[in-house]
């Protein structure tokens, strides 16, 4: 382990040499010692004049074209998801790792929309390009935290994101779920993001544990604290589904049970896995799940929760639950360059 007192001027102390050869291959542009930034599809695709942009465009509101995918924790994760499109053979499991994660969360803020940038620069040529877009693109609105790792592992995440509200800029927040610690920190310390995001792909211990392979003993009581800690936080709360055909589609019931914890105005979102990137080596095409399969799973849940489906994308096969919809539901950020940001998250 390197020596704490180390200068971060001296290099990207916390990335191996091989992750972030790897990282870079990638298109992931690294912002200090351990934070990155990637151009996300959606977001490339939303320059275009006829695009809708991503699923979090049409249920959220988010723009696409002005969004930025990042992580302050891009070294590190305490769980080994076997869906996971990301080289997460290459995370340190290390939890300590991050005790050395000490880059200015101001910094990493800027260092990111600075890279996000540089790497959309290039599309101002394409002829194809919506000029408009990629005029307001050049002003970011949007921060989606997960690109890769998980970001509660910083302990500068609530200063990251009251600089990301002073800046006004949304933040989606990602968490596994292991770190109910720093949920308590962003709701005391007036830091909760403008949508928080918890995973939830098992209904049971036995079954989280065989698909997102946690590396912590305490797993289970740590996911049912960040539930508990969801019901009553003054932010919007989605918790996401990523459905394994043969790995976790399966009692309804229990994941009822589980989404209950999370107070009635969470959401859900059903979503399928994905055979991309690196989750091709350790499972098949035949572990997606049809838009069908999707929308049947969706209205077993929903009927269970005695809830609805308020919204789907079929492309993207997602499909969002909720008790009911809401006007606020999808956000009105106002002007793409001037707007405010104020959020609702009561149903």
């Amino acid at each position: 382990m390197m020596d704490s007192d180390m200068d971060n001027d001296e290099g990207n102390l916390l990335f191996t040499d091989e992750y972030k050869k790897a990282l870079e291959k990638a298109s992931y542009e690294i912002v200090g010692n351990h934070s990155a930034v990637e151009i996300c599809g959606w977001t490339k695709k939303g320059l275009n004049e006829e695009s809708s942009g991503c699923y979090k465009q049409k249920f959220y509101g988010i723009r696409s074209h002005q969004c930025t995918q990042m992580t302050p924790a891009a070294v590190a994760c305490d769980q080994k998801c076997v869906y996971c499109w990301r080289a997460n053979e290459m995370f340190s499991g290390k939890q300590d790792l991050m005790e050395y994660a000490k880059d200015d969360p101001v910094d990493i803020v800027e260092g990111s929309i600075e890279g996000h940038l540089r790497k959309l620069s290039g599309f101002g040529g394409n002829p194809k390009i919506d000029k408009q877009k990629f005029a307001e693109s050049k002003t970011v609105r949007h921060f989606a935290i997960s690109l890769t790792g998980e970001p509660t592992l910083y302990q500068g995440l609530p200063g990251m994101l009251r600089e990301l509200r002073t800046r006004k800029i949304s933040s989606f927040l990602v968490t596994n779920g292991l770190h109910p610690e720093m949920i308590e920190r962003l709701r005391d310390e007036d830091s909760l993001p403008t949508q928080l995001y918890m995973s939830l792909d098992a209904p049971d211990e036995a079954t989280w544990k065989k698909i997102d392979i946690p590396l912590i003993p305490n797993f289970w009581d740590k996911i049912l604290g960040t539930l508990k800690l969801m019901d009553g936080l003054k932010t919007r709360k989605v918790l996401r589904m990523t459905v394994v055909k043969g790995w976790n589609d399966f009692d309804v019931s229990g994941y009822a049970k589980l989404i209950k914890l999370a107070g009635e105005r969470a959401m859900v979102e059903v979503k399928s896995y994905m055979h991309l990137g690196p989750a091709r080596k350790r499972l098949s095409k035949e572990n997606m799940l049809s838009y069908d399969e999707v929308l049947d799973f969706s209205n077993r849940l929903a009927t269970e929760l005695g809830w609805k489906i308020i919204d789907e994308v079929p492309n993207s096969l997602i499909a969002l639950v909720a008790e009911e919809d809401w006007d606020g539901r999808v956000m009105d950020f106002g002007d793409p360059l001037t707007g405010h940001l104020e959020p609702s998250f009561t149903c």
